[in-house]
């Protein structure tokens, strides 16, 4: 029994046979312009340098995952929480960073592209860095970042506000800027004074797993005024992490407690892993 609607038929008759090449033309033409998009967004992801995230396409296909969870306003502030004692953080009369924020790009790697600090000043801000180690030798020290597992990281020995292996903060050689850890009302004058921005997944919760929740990025120095300021900003999260004020010139003494997050060069390869608050 032929169930087919005669009427039917003959108007399928009527239509133009598949035409296989122009389809596979059309197709190319749409594949194409994605295939480039997809190819600059990878290259893109590459040139943002080493970072927590391997530079391979599982990592690429990783942090296109994170993007749809990734906060969309990085600038505004957390509130600090109404239990939180001291309701007031460390810093003090901070000036506003001049002109136009820089250009931030990336989730692990998260970088800046534009107003990257010289070389120089890197190098000043470097040696900064662990010179205040130095100083406070029995409650600081360098060594690779727990969060990157690369670059210079600043550790407390022992933590009150525990991070990666109590990492303070750690420095990026391609730009110049930082991630560390700050009192919420710390963070919320950088943020509004204009001197860095939360990371991408620095959202409270269940990330926590990946960065504090008051985790940020401070943009990199472009002069000795700013690098000032960036070490103010540094002394901020160490007190916050370690729960101890830095006060300048102090040299600190007493014995060591623990090595915390420092780790050499040598003996770091393969054994830090990228992971948040504990």
């Amino acid at each position: 029994m032929n169930l087919t609607d005669p009427a039917k038929s003959d108007n399928l008759s009527l239509l133009p046979p598949l035409d296989q090449p122009k389809l596979l033309y059309l197709s190319l033409l749409l594949l194409l312009p994605a295939c480039r998009l997809i190819y600059k967004d990878y290259s893109a992801f590459l040139n943002l340098g080493p970072g927590g995230t391997p530079p391979t396409v599982n990592g690429y296909l990783r942090i296109c995952l994170l993007r749809l969870f990734a906060l969309k306003d990085p600038y505004t502030p957390i509130p600090t929480p109404t239990c939180l004692r001291p309701r007031l953080g460390y810093l003090r009369g901070m000036p506003t960073r001049a002109g136009t924020r820089p250009h931030v790009a990336g989730i692990a790697p998260h970088r800046q592209t534009s107003q990257k600090s010289s070389e120089v000043t890197f190098a000043k801000l470097s040696e900064e860095i662990a010179a205040m180690a130095d100083r406070h030798h029995a409650r600081l020290c360098v060594g690779i970042s727990c969060f990157e597992t690369h670059g210079l990281g600043l550790f407390a020995k022992t933590q009150l506000n525990r991070t990666c292996r109590g990492e303070i903060c750690h420095a990026h050689a391609i730009d110049g800027s930082m991630h560390m850890t700050l009192h919420p009302a710390d963070a919320r004058l950088v943020l509004e004074r204009g001197w860095g921005e939360r990371h991408p997944l620095a959202k409270g919760g269940w990330w926590t797993r990946f960065v504090p929740k008051t985790f940020l990025m401070v943009y990199a120095p472009r002069d000795e005024a700013e690098l000032r300021v960036v070490l103010e900003i540094v002394r901020a999260a160490a007190w916050w992490v370690s729960g101890q004020i830095l006060w300048e010139g102090e040299e600190a003494g007493g014995e060591e407690s623990g090595m915390g997050g420092c780790r050499t060069l040598a003996d770091s390869h393969g054994a830090l892993k990228v992971r948040g608050t504990e």
